[in-house]
């Protein structure tokens, strides 16, 4: 299947922070392979002169996730850090939106439109199409992609530019396929056509 890219298509990148990358704080195995994938769509979509949106967490240091304050996970993208950092080899234009979210210390946030403005810039930029790629998938993948067909927005998932942490072997897989059944599509960079 080949999808023509066209006015209305954006690309959404997903937390592809270097706490996330091999090394990092809350590293996803394998991480960085997505990234060369990523940077293949954006010079598409450069190309194109399509929207690119870039969400990150962007943590207060006492955020509700971190294990001190009785959450899952190791501190992680703690705002202004290091680690907060978009991956230095994904090649982001300065014209990229860039979307914080968990940005309060109460407020967990898996989803890119969850206490965002990401709803209102797609509106804005008359989005109707979202192409997502990221980390990880079983979480803030799937839940911005959840959340995007909730809004009304037709979702693909570039299942190459997307890696799970499979905490539970098998979570990515699974979550691709209940994002396949709730109406998104599963798609490979490939399959993109300017």
């Amino acid at each position: 299947m080949r999808i023509q890219l066209t006015a209305g298509d954006a690309l959404v990148i997903v937390d592809v922070q270097k706490d996330f990358l091999p090394g990092g704080n809350l590293a996803i195995p394998g991480g960085d392979a997505i990234i060369p994938i990523l940077n293949n769509a954006i010079g598409l979509f450069e190309q194109l002169e399509l929207p690119i949106i870039a969400i990150r967490d962007w943590h207060p240091p006492d955020h509700c996730s971190f294990l001190a304050q009785g959450g899952p996970w190791s501190p992680h993208c703690v705002a202004g850090t290091a680690g907060a950092e978009f991956a230095t080899e994904l090649r982001l234009p300065g014209t990229a939106h860039i979307i914080s979210k968990a940005t309060t210390p109460n407020a967990k946030a898996y989803s890119g439109f969850d206490g965002t403005p990401l709803q209102e810039l797609l509106q804005t930029l008359k989005v109707k199409r979202v192409f997502i790629g990221g980390l990880a998938t079983e979480y803030c993948v799937r839940n911005t992609v959840f959340d995007a067909l909730q809004f009304g927005y037709t979702a693909f998932i570039l299942i190459d530019a997307v890696m799970a942490i499979d905490l539970q072997p098998g979570d990515g897989q699974r979550a691709i396929a209940e994002m396949v059944l709730s109406g998104a599509a599963a798609i490979h960079f490939e399959e993109l056509a300017a």
